[in-house]
């Protein structure tokens, strides 16, 4: 796979994000050569985490985040388990539920009892600490008293997602969750209790402009797939995500509505269906399905994945969402500023499936995880220049199987979620001692 960094209209870029001082465009660079700007080298933790209690088993984990005291917070999807990794159940898996439907966790009963001595499905969110010990572990499927659905009570409504789909803790460690499978979000305090529903569980629908529909006033999203959160400004960001192609920002108590755009900073998006990926040609006006992760860093600008179109498309906060016909998909036009291809080759489901940045004060790395190519790739965050990448498509422990999300921690510690069938979550200890906090005075 071609480690080359393309970034659409390169001659308008380099006068608008040079002045703006994001990054200078810098095409086909190869990786670094080893000085300053060294990529972070990291080394897998086997051990981690530590065996779970219960008999418990993990089926996909499509989420990680971290929250103020770096323990380590993960999403599963314990429906994913197969028959015989559920085996001490009592019961069959369950078929796949219709679209719009709460996904059961337990089928028809086993006639005789159990298979085999391991194992039962675990709660649907768990917390562990830096060394790997269970905190916490609550929700979904396998601990339905988290979230009780009251027809008829919109306003204590809790509809678990058919498919869970990425984790956001905040600065007060609520728990963000999003709905790959159904069209809500669900917020809750760290110990489980419910607070809040952004959207509805209902059949996914298009529409890149509706900004009501959900619970409470909030808006309907379809398929929403990450969350990223502005302290400052009480906000939560959606990637909304696998049927709608837009980001959507909503307030992070009431969950209504404040602004939203498409690709390039477009609003009103449209709905338009995102065309196939083709390699070698022009770049997509709109966001492909999914718009899988976003990531706001520390300067004001929010990074978004658009995963099959292989690329990073960066925004001002302070200037996107609002309503802006963009002219020629131009940089420093409705909040946009760039986009950053990565293995722009790369086919299926694509290259860019979530986003995170180091830890020091500059945010100088940016890391994207490749779960087609399962790689983890590190890039200067102001140019855009990929300096290195490690991982590989395996079983084995450092290597990946459709690695889905990854958060890194104040010490520059990476953790990864794998879904499909790698069902695990790893942790890569960054190499030497992390530089938190502290300026680096080195130009990029």
């Amino acid at each position: 796979m071609r480690r080359t960094l393309l970034i659409g209209l390169a001659a308008a870029l380099t006068v608008v994000l040079a002045a703006f001082g994001i990054w200078q465009v810098k095409p086909n660079v190869a990786q670094a050569d080893g000085s300053k700007n060294k990529a972070p080298e990291f080394k897998v933790d086997a051990s981690w985490p530590k065996a779970l209690p219960n008999h418990w088993q993990i089926g996909q984990v499509p989420g990680v985040s971290l929250d103020r005291d770096d323990n380590v917070w993960i999403v599963q999807r314990p429906h994913t388990l197969t028959n015989d990794e559920r085996g001490a159940s009592a019961f069959d898996a369950p078929p796949a539920a219709p679209a719009g439907t709460p996904r059961l966790l337990n089928g028809d009963p086993r006639p005789q009892g159990s298979i085999s001595d391991c194992c039962f499905p675990a709660p649907s969110v768990m917390q562990f600490s830096p060394k790997g010990d269970l905190l916490r572990a609550w929700g979904g499927p396998a601990d339905p008293d988290k979230c009780v659905e009251t027809p008829g009570n919109e306003a204590t409504t809790c509809q678990w997602p058919n498919s869970e789909h990425g984790i956001y803790v905040d600065h007060n460690d609520n728990v963000w969750l999003g709905g790959q499978g159904g069209g809500s979000v669900l917020k809750f305090s760290k110990n489980g209790t419910f607070l809040l529903q952004i959207g509805r569980r209902t059949p996914p629908v298009r529409d890149n402009d509706l900004t009501t529909g959900g619970v409470n006033g909030t808006p309907l999203l379809a398929q929403p797939a990450d969350l990223e959160g502005d302290a400052a400004a009480n906000e939560i960001y959606i990637a909304d995500g696998y049927t709608n192609n837009r980001v959507i920002v909503v307030d992070a108590t009431t969950g209504m509505y404040k602004r939203h755009w498409g690709a390039y900073g477009r609003n009103p998006v449209g709905n338009v269906a995102p065309p196939t990926y083709i390699k070698d040609q022009a770049p997509s006006p709109n966001f492909a399905n999914p718009v899988h992760a976003i990531k706001i860093t520390d300067d004001g600008l929010v990074y978004v994945a658009d995963r099959v179109n292989d690329r990073i498309q960066v925004f001002d906060k302070k200037k996107v969402g609002d309503p802006c016909v963009p002219n020629g998909e131009v940089p420093n036009n409705c909040g946009f500023l760039g986009e950053i291809f990565i293995a722009a080759d790369t086919l299926g489901p694509g290259s860019t499936w979530d986003i995170d940045v180091s830890p020091d004060k500059r945010q100088k790395f940016l890391y994207n995880a490749d779960g087609s190519n399962n790689y983890i790739w590190t890039l200067l965050r102001k140019s855009g220049q990929i300096l290195d990448r490690f991982g590989r498509n395996g079983r084995n422990a450092g290597q990946f199987h459709w690695v889905h999300n990854m958060a890194v921690d104040s010490n520059g510690n990476m953790y990864t979620a794998e879904v499909d069938t790698a069902k695990r979550v790893q942790k890569f200890e960054q190499k030497g001692k992390a530089k938190k906090d502290k300026h680096d005075d080195d130009d990029d």
